[in-house]
């Protein structure tokens, strides 16, 4: 009797290949997956995945001429894939090329620093500070062993955000191993926030681009000294000199013999509203120009290059919603600068001296003072022509050196007051100058190359006791 042979059921060929595509596009799912969730969580430094301030709201930001795929792989790319292998170029020490070399006194207004910190001289400022100025911040910035990391929370108008945190990255690489490891909220709108009555029991450590006498708010130097390609204005170290020799093009006794003001007065401004009314050169000696950013924008800006703006003999500044970046221009013409009696002030004006680089106008007078100051400068042209010259030559002792000085002294005498040895946030991602390339597009990545800093061969300038 024949024995009936066992046969083991055969698998079928294409079974395997089968197993192994499907294994492979679940993973790529899975793996697309991972990547769009991880980059639809991920703030950035161009504002992807965050709403505007809710203190200061703008149109929230559009990336549509991306698709969904290409803005998630720029996202990973940028913010995880990029500073790896970046010098932060904070690792090694200093290397100053003149080290017996007297040091520099800073100018005198940098005493204001210490006075913009005496808030905290006394109480230190803990990490209780920190949580609560969060409720204020757009962004959280600390700097650990040289490099940067940020905590983003709300996104900047324009490219605010993008040029403040490269103004820090230039100054780690400009003062390699000096800056401090620190801790500090940074908030990027206007007008100050950590009002001195309201926050008395507990000020508030919040920087930003200004103050005012009623506010705890730190001033820090505005995005604006490294570029603000969205008006075409470029970096300080460009600028100045352009507007300097266009202000020379012609002789102050050739100048317009008017007060000149060029700007946007539909800015919730009381204050530049009534400028308008002052437009009357018979009567008062004021022209006064509504400035149309549509048509300026259509026509590259030429019309209106700061260095062009130098042919009055007397410029207006006027606040607007809340402090301008307009005034270090209008001071950089070598024109008489006419200042309304300002309520902000920046970093820088607290050096300015009243009747010796600039006329103070009365805002409750306005019209009337613009002209009695215009009718006092016509009547003494060698006099107003050396108080403008002072102003600008104010603007111009204020180069990009003594900018980072200001910003490395701020920073430093901050960080000896945290009670607290600064960390890095589990939300925080590091930045690096490749990062923000790698999110600019091609002006704004100009501008930022253009201002790009060599390590310093000099020391930064001493500060004074206070």
């Amino acid at each position: 009797m024949a024995h009936s042979s066992k046969h083991t059921p055969r698998t079928p060929t294409y079974l395997l290949p089968c197993v192994i595509a499907l294994s492979f596009f679940s993973l790529t799912a899975l793996l697309l997956y991972k990547v769009d969730d991880v980059a639809s969580r991920t703030g950035t430094v161009v504002g992807h995945n965050l709403e505007p301030t809710p203190w200061h709201v703008f149109p929230t930001k559009s990336f549509d001429e991306e698709t969904r795929q290409s803005r998630a792989y720029k996202i990973i790319q940028c913010s995880y894939l990029t500073c790896g292998s970046a010098d932060s170029g904070g690792k090694t020490g200093p290397s100053f090329a003149a080290k017996d070399a007297k040091q520099q006194n800073c100018p005198d207004f940098f005493r204001a620093i210490r006075k913009d910190l005496e808030p905290w001289k006394k109480t230190k400022i803990s990490k209780g500070h920190l949580v609560e100025a969060q409720k204020y911040a757009a962004f959280r910035v600390v700097i650990v062993g040289g490099k940067l990391f940020v905590d983003w929370y709300y996104a900047c108008v324009q490219s605010r955000a993008m040029f403040t945190v490269w103004s820090l990255l230039q100054l780690l690489r400009r003062y390699p191993g000096l800056v401090p490891d620190v801790d500090l909220m940074f908030d990027c709108m206007d007008k100050p926030s950590i009002n001195k009555t309201e926050h008395a029991s507990m000020p508030l450590p919040l920087f930003r681009y200004c103050t005012t006498k009623g506010h705890f708010d730190i001033p820090f130097p505005d995005w604006s000294f490294w570029g603000w390609p969205e008006i075409n204005i470029r970096p300080w170290q460009e600028e100045f000199p352009d507007i300097k020799q266009g202000a020379q093009v012609v002789s102050w006794k050739n100048k317009n013999p008017l007060a000149y003001w060029k700007g946007n007065p539909d800015v919730a401004s009381p204050l530049r509203t009534e400028l308008l009314t002052c437009n009357d050169s018979m009567k008062w000696g004021a022209e006064i120009m509504r400035q149309d950013w549509d048509a300026a924008a259509r026509s590259g800006f030429q019309e209106s290059k700061l260095s062009k703006q130098c042919n009055h003999r007397y410029k207006i500044y006027a606040e607007g919603y809340a402090w301008s970046v307009s005034l270090k221009y209008i001071l950089s013409c070598g024109s008489v600068a006419l200042i309304i009696r300002p309520q902000y002030e920046d970093f820088f004006t607290r050096g300015l001296v009243p009747l010796q680089n600039f006329l103070p106008v009365d805002p409750l007078d306005l019209c009337p003072s613009i002209k009695r100051n215009v009718d006092w400068g016509n009547k003494h042209p060698k006099e107003a022509a050396a108080l403008g010259k002072r102003g600008q030559d104010y603007m111009e002792s204020l180069n990009i050196d003594r900018i980072y000085d200001y910003m490395f002294h701020l920073i430093s005498e901050y960080s000896k007051l945290l009670d607290f040895k600064p960390a890095l946030p589990s939300t925080a991602l590091v930045v690096c100058e490749e990062s923000v390339l790698c999110f600019a597009d091609e002006k704004q990545r100009s501008f930022l190359s253009r201002s790009t800093v060599s390590p310093s061969q000099t020391p930064p300038c001493t500060l004074k006791p206070a």
